[in-house]
Formats: structure tokens, C-alpha cells, sequence
């Protein structure tokens, strides 16, 4: 089955091959010899009933510095795709939310992965609070009140964004931390929503495991370590990918997002645990499908794209 494939995602200029899981997924799909055709989300118009944009031929390479040539752009109207990549970056704003209302007029008749609609309703850091018994103890808040009688009953936390992404501005603030009432003030000023705020883990010196489930099932895992000196295990951050298995708490924690992930459409997510404990359901662009890779683990590009040609089949 060859598929008429377009991917929606930042500048491909920009990115970093070895890392970037979308990338894996357009050499695979190359691979297959599905055709393949790029634009980013600010290209999108929405004509009447008719959802178009410029896109571009496109052929990818595993070459840094050398990875990708377009070609010159053409309107087209994108219900004409079998399957749409949504694999943006956030930062999760309204211009993202708008981008997945105008997929939505065109799923599932073109297979968009993942369903823009699920997407926008399960933002990372707040779907996660379905399922309070696999998670550590978590305030969503911005009221200090509240803050300060969590952070009495729990000691140190780990204070976040609630739409942030990377490791950006997370912050651990111990017992009677004399920076917290000028984080206080940081984070009212820069973010409007609320925060998240988590019982610390001290067990993420040993790593942040990222767990990859395509259609609800796990496929693959990698550890990630952080620096000495720093809180976050990311690796864009200076986190080291370790190689890894399941525990059995781990694979509890799969089985019981698995249902919910497949009836949401959610085919390919990236959890994050922690010493046992669940912390974010990624859903918009999730990473961590190369480092499996390069350890040794499976191929979960090729497990990803089985999926889809399964789904576009009918089977």
C-alpha cells in the first residue's frame, strides 16, 4: 500500500536529526515508499469547507546538515491526503488549539495522526490528572494558598508550567525555600493559567523513563538520566539516554492508559515515569523514538506506520 502522505510540523530546517522522532517517521514512511509532502501549521487556510495549504514536495535524508529537499510549493486541499503527520512542538496556544480545529473538518476521512480533537482535549499535563492513582501527588494551581498548603503537607515540590515543554522553567523548592516567593511572582507575571505543582521525586537522579505506546500499547522505552547539577532529565537538556526495561509497576501504569489512549485516537504518545509514578502524557510531539533505537531497542517507526496502513486498510 503506498500512501499520499503530508506531514504539518515547525521548519524541518531546524531540527535535530538525531533526536527528532518525526524525522524517523518520515524515513520510514520514504521507506515504504509512501509519497511524501511538508508545510507548516501557519500555512493552513480554511476556504469555504475546503482546508488547503502551500506544501512541498518532500524527500528526507539521514545526513545532518543535509537532510531534507523541498519542492516548489503547491496549494492543495489536504482532504486529497491519505494521512496527515500533526507534529508540531508546542508551546500549546491558541495557534496550536486553532491548527487542530481545522484538522478536525478533515479526520478521520484523512487519517490524522494524532486525532487533532483528542489533541486539543488532552493537553500533556492535564489529561494526566485522570488517572491521580498512578501519579505522585499534584496541585494544578496558581493560588497561593493552595501552593503553600501543599507544599506543607508534601515538603519539596517541583513547580511548572502547565503548557511548557523540554524541561523548560521547572523549578524544585524545598521546605522554607527563600527563592519561592520570587518564583511566586516569576510565574504570575509570565504564565495566566495555572501551574503544576508535584511532590519531588528524589528518585529522578536515577532517570525519567520515557515510555512510547503506539496504539495503546508499549513499544519501547529509554531512561533518561539527568546532569549533576540539574533537575531535569530531558535531553535537549544534557539528560543521557540509558537503555532499559519495564517494571512491573511500569507496565501497570501502560495497561491502564492503553484503553483510554486507542478510544481517544491517540496513537502515538511518550509517558514519563518516575520511580514508579506517572508524571505527563505526551500527545503532541512526542520524542524518544531514536534513542530506543540507537540502544538497541525495536523499531517503532515501522511499528507506527504499520498501525497507520492497518487503519487506512481497514484491518
Amino acid at each position: 500500500m503506498k500512501l499520499n502522505v503530508a506531514v504539518q510540523m515547525d521548519p524541518i530546517a531546524r531540527i535535530n536529526i538525531r533526536g527528532d522522532s518525526t524525522f524517523a517517521l518520515l524515513l520510514e514512511a520514504q521507506k515504504r515508499g509512501h509519497g511524501l509532502s511538508y508545510y507548516t501549521p501557519d500555512k493552513l487556510s480554511l476556504k469555504g469547507e475546503e482546508l488547503v495549504a502551500p506544501v512541498h514536495i518532500l524527500t528526507v535524508r539521514d545526513e545532518a546538515g543535509d537532510h531534507f529537499t523541498l519542492g516548489e510549493p503547491r496549494r492543495e486541499a489536504l482532504s486529497a491526503f491519505d494521512v496527515i503527520l500533526l507534529r508540531q512542538d508546542p508551546p500549546f496556544d491558541l495557534a496550536y488549539i486553532t491548527s487542530t480545529h481545522l484538522l478536525e473538518r478533515i479526520h478521520p476521512k484523512t487519517l490524522v495522526v494524532n486525532n487533532p480533537a483528542s489533541v486539543r482535549n488532552a493537553p500533556e499535563k492535564l489529561f494526566v490528572m485522570d488517572f491521580p492513582h498512578l501519579m505522585p501527588p499534584t496541585l494544578i494551581s496558581r493560588d497561593i494558598d493552595e501552593i503553600n498548603a501543599f507544599r506543607d503537607e508534601h515538603g519539596a515540590v517541583v513547580m511548572k508550567p502547565l503548557h511548557g515543554h523540554g524541561g523548560a522553567a521547572v523549578f524544585r523548592i524545598m521546605p522554607q525555600d527563600m527563592n519561592f516567593g520570587s518564583l511566586f511572582d516569576m510565574f504570575s507575571v509570565t504564565f495566566r493559567e495555572q501551574w503544576v505543582i508535584q511532590r519531588f521525586l528524589p528518585e529522578v537522579r536515577h532517570g525519567d523513563k520515557r515510555i512510547i505506546l503506539v496504539d495503546g500499547e508499549f513499544a519501547g522505552a529509554v531512561n533518561r538520566v539527568p546532569a549533576p547539577d540539574d533537575l531535569r532529565s530531558n535531553m535537549v537538556r544534557g539528560g543521557a539516554a540509558q537503555a532499559t526495561d519495564l517494571t512491573d509497576r511500569e507496565r501497570e501504569i501502560c495497561a491502564g492508559l492503553g484503553p483510554a489512549l486507542r478510544e481517544r485516537g491517540l496513537l502515538f504518545v511518550g509517558i514519563d515515569v518516575i520511580d514508579g509514578n506517572l508524571t505527563e502524557i505526551n500527545v503532541t510531539s512526542p520524542t524518544g523514538i531514536r534513542a530506543i533505537a540507537r540502544l538497541g531497542g525495536p523499531d517503532i517507526a515501522a511499528k507506527i506506520w504499520d498501525v497507520i496502513e492497518n487503519k487506512r486498510s481497514g484491518k
